[in-house]
């Protein structure tokens, strides 16, 4: 038990989490205070400014859920969704599954709709769905992790304006910090993230939002949130004017999402997008030009997790531990429908930079040789040189 433990430092370029940027981790060294500390509550403040911004959205209550991004998605639905309570979801992968599991909890009547696992939904289909089923709430997932399929939500306040008793519950764990996220403006009553993901920030804390519709729908309900935990009628006394104890914040966890949002405040939501569209498409041109392929159709791509197609005769198991060993790089295989048919290549926030576009490249080109698979040599590095040459003009 002397002994200090030394975990490895890896290049993380998964499904999440990914790197920290050094000002975060030092960030979570600072000295703690109360949980109540006027201090703290100075963080706490700016915490929820800084929250929605990135947000895009004047919603009174957005704030860090204590807990990942399952307890985001949790919040979510145990606080809006009563029993009977007439809920759609959209499933396309396995976190629109998780959704629907979650409502089923909560005693919703339950109704699913699907997508082709690698395809983002047709708006006429969910509208169909929406005339016909008149739901309370309508749940899709905006950067489905399990894909690398990113789901349009611009059009979905006109979608909806039929519909004046529908809520819009958006999964943005994904997305928010890398692809443009505009709560407001898209018609989003309820919208949960995860810190670990583009916000580049360890994982333990789950940004949420809720519309004043969302709110006046948890404060009229029949009963009781079924969740003491996550019961905004309680945790928003916390955040809000009144600072009533409710639970031990984790605090160094909030020092560390509060440093996370200041660098993405220094960098610009635009530029900081615009990095993470610029290395995905670098990526995407060093993947063609190895021969591979990337199943998700172009329009639809997440720039911050990438799906690339697994060639026939590949040892997937087998090259990812390859990489990891070998290469210090750590990917994702696929999950349900995919797995073994994708890798998972994260570009996320800190992680999502040339070198870590290039080395990837490298790396990959390697390992894949290794298992017989014939790759132009320096194809993919060379297409992605070329990709940032032009780009950078």
């Amino acid at each position: 038990m002397s002994n200090e433990f030394h975990p490895p430092a890896r290049i993380l370029m998964g499904p999440g989490p990914s790197n920290v940027d050094p000002r975060v981790l030092l960030a979570m060294a600072k000295p703690m205070v109360g949980h109540l500390d006027p201090e703290f509550i100075r963080i706490m403040n700016n915490l929820q400014d800084l929250l929605r911004s990135i947000f895009n959205t004047k919603n009174s209550l957005t704030i860090p859920i204590s807990g990942t991004g399952s307890a985001g998605m949790e919040a979510a639905f145990v606080n809006v969704v009563e029993p009977g309570d007439r809920v759609l979801v959209c499933i396309n992968g396995v976190f629109g599954e998780r959704m629907a599991d979650v409502a089923e909890r909560c005693g919703a009547n339950l109704k699913t709709i699907s997508a082709p696992w690698g395809k983002a939904f047709d708006l006429d289909v969910v509208q169909k769905e929406l005339r016909a089923f008149q739901p309370k709430i309508l749940a899709i997932v905006h950067a489905e992790t399990s894909t690398g399929v990113l789901q349009p939500l611009e059009e979905f306040a006109d979608l909806l304006q039929p519909y004046p008793e529908t809520l819009l519950l958006v999964d943005t764990v994904t997305s928010l910090g890398g692809h443009p996220v505009k709560v407001d403006e898209w018609g989003i009553d309820i919208c949960y993230s995860g810190t670990q993901k583009c916000l580049s920030c360890p994982p333990g804390l789950a940004p949420i939002t809720f519309s004043s519709r969302a709110m006046e729908k948890i404060k009229n309900r029949s009963k009781k949130v079924q969740s003491w935990y996550l019961d905004m009628n309680m945790v928003g006394k916390y955040w809000g004017n009144e600072r009533t104890y409710h639970h031990t914040a984790p605090i160094s966890m909030n020092y560390a999402l509060l440093e996370a949002l200041r660098i993405i405040s220094e960098e610009g939501q635009g530029p900081r997008h615009e990095r993470h569209r610029r290395n995905h498409r670098a990526l995407v041109q060093g993947i063609e030009a190895m021969g591979l392929k990337m199943p998700v159709e172009e329009p639809y791509r997440l720039w911050s997790l990438n799906a690339v197609g697994i060639p026939p005769g590949i040892d997937e198991v087998k090259l990812r531990k390859a990489l990891l060993d070998e290469y210090n790089l750590e990917i994702g295989g696929g999950l349900g429908a995919l797995k073994g048919k994708i890798w998972r290549v994260g570009l996320m926030g800190y992680s999502s930079t040339e070198t870590n576009v290039l080395y990837f490249l490298t790396a990959l080109e390697q390992t894949l040789r290794a298992q017989g698979f014939e790759v132009p040599k320096g194809a993919g590095v060379t297409a992605a040189k070329e990709f940032y040459s032009r780009a950078n003009k």
